[in-house]
């Protein structure tokens, strides 16, 4: 198959992680131009449940048009990522473009998260990078395109991102912090850039975090492969950038982002540490004074949303002072209240399942909505049967669910929410909530 000899033509790539997902979908967009493809990742032998190993992504991206050189690198290991780097120079004669995509994860707070996870996620994700830019540093001083790109987040202080999995927070903060600290270090020389996700990526750690449907709420690796492809087209003055996938492909032209979606059409899960309304946010971080002003934004969000709750609890206590209305205890009875005169026999014929919330808190215990019965219904307890879904959440959180301040997929992915059951289902529930809000 002839290469296309694109504008990534004869460049050497040297990427972490590449043997399967996103590392590998980059790898194949450059191959297709022609691209010298380094697969610097540990899956020498087929993984009982993970499929790909450095050789059979080094057959497709041959096939795609590139060229290969499969190395087994494990980036907790200098010497590894030493002698890959130097095979990569003897074999393509040096390196354009370094793509630390290699990250380890684990979404526990700080008392369920072993010194061992903590250990994996710091080597991998910080010390990893870092060690791996320094290695390649030197070669990528003598090319014209110089890039570096790590797969990683803007640097947002928000709390809520650390409060869950403080541990990986960190770890992914620092491959951030890298971008940082290289960018000003090696301005005019090498461009480096932060690249990360919109929405959540279809990938098989996805799949474990996510379960069974969780697809359907992703976007496909090809979105990520083509913003990297763009950020390697730009110039070395293009540096210092925390990216996001669909701004940068916006710039480009891409009006339909439909074609990235797994399930065209159906609600996407928002990625970690991204606030409701990134596009306004993440613009370029030159200064620890602009970050502060981020996080200033966040806290006017906060205010904002407190506000909008105050007016709702005053219209609410307004319908309870009215001779018709029945009083009620509290918010989650009085959001319970208001989903059930939103229901009707079309929600249940289209959802067909019994959910059941077990909320802490004030208000809180064991509650029910069944959307099997004609009509539907509400209830605290268990339901008559047995529950599809089973929710785990603070009071609080369940009435900003249901009001759209806090979105399900976010509230899951934080830890927030703790689902048990069908998740096709769970997604159900979500769709429904966002024909609600309006009443709520």
């Amino acid at each position: 198959m002839a290469p296309n000899l694109g504008p990534m033509a004869g460049c050497t790539i040297f990427i972490t992680g590449a043997s399967r997902g996103i590392g590998k979908a980059i790898a194949l967009k450059a191959a297709k131009d022609g691209a010298n493809i380094v697969i610097a990742a540990k899956t020498a032998q087929t993984h009982p449940k993970l499929a790909g190993t450095i050789y059979t992504a080094a057959e497709e991206i041959e096939a795609a048009g590139g060229k290969a050189l499969p190395c087994i690198v494990d980036v907790r290991d200098e010497q590894q990522i030493t002698s890959a780097v130097q095979k990569a120079v003897e074999k393509f004669g040096g390196i354009d473009i370094l793509v630390n995509n290699a990250s380890a994860i684990s979404l526990t707070n700080t008392m369920d998260t072993p010194t061992k996870k903590v250990d994996l996620m710091m080597n991998v994700n910080t010390r990893g990078t870092y060690l791996t830019s320094k290695a390649c540093v030197p070669f990528l001083k003598k090319s014209k395109i110089a890039h570096i790109l790590n797969l990683s987040p803007p640097l947002n202080l928000n709390p809520v991102w650390f409060k869950q999995h403080c541990a990986y927070t960190i770890a992914k903060y620092g491959m951030s912090m890298c971008v940082l600290g290289m960018a000003e270090e090696f301005k005019g020389e090498i461009a480096v850039n932060a690249l990360w996700p919109k929405t959540a990526i279809h990938t098989a750690a996805m799949d474990m975090l996510g379960g069974s449907g969780v697809e359907s709420q992703c976007r496909k690796v090809e979105i990520i492969a083509d913003a990297a492809y763009s950020i390697f087209k730009k110039p070395k003055s293009f540096t210092g950038n925390f990216v996001i996938d669909e701004i940068i492909l916006k710039e480009e032209g891409i009006k339909n982002f439909d074609v990235y979606a797994v399930k065209p059409g159906h609600p996407l899960i928002p990625d970690f540490f991204l606030d409701e309304h990134p596009d306004a946010e993440m613009k370029k971080r030159e200064s620890q004074g602009k970050i502060k002003k981020q996080n200033k934004v966040s806290q006017n969000k906060t205010m904002q949303a407190t506000q909008e709750f105050k007016t709702r609890q005053q219209d609410i206590n307004k319908e309870k002072s009215q001779p018709q209305a029945k009083p009620h205890s509290g918010a989650v009875e009085e959001t319970f209240r208001i989903v059930k005169n939103a229901l009707n026999d079309d929600v249940v014929q289209a959802t067909q399942a019994i959910y059941q919330f077990e909320l802490s808190g004030k208000d809180g215990g064991t509650w029910f909505l069944d959307l099997k019965s004609k009509g539907g219904n509400v209830g605290h307890g268990k339901p008559s049967d047995q529950a599809d879904v089973v929710m785990s959440m603070s009071t609080d959180d369940f009435v900003k669910m249901f009001s759209g301040k806090l979105k399900p997929t976010m509230a899951f992915m934080s830890g927030k929410l703790k689902i048990k059951g069908n998740m096709a289902l769970a997604i159900k529930l979500e769709k429904l909530m966002s024909q609600m809000h309006p009443r709520l």
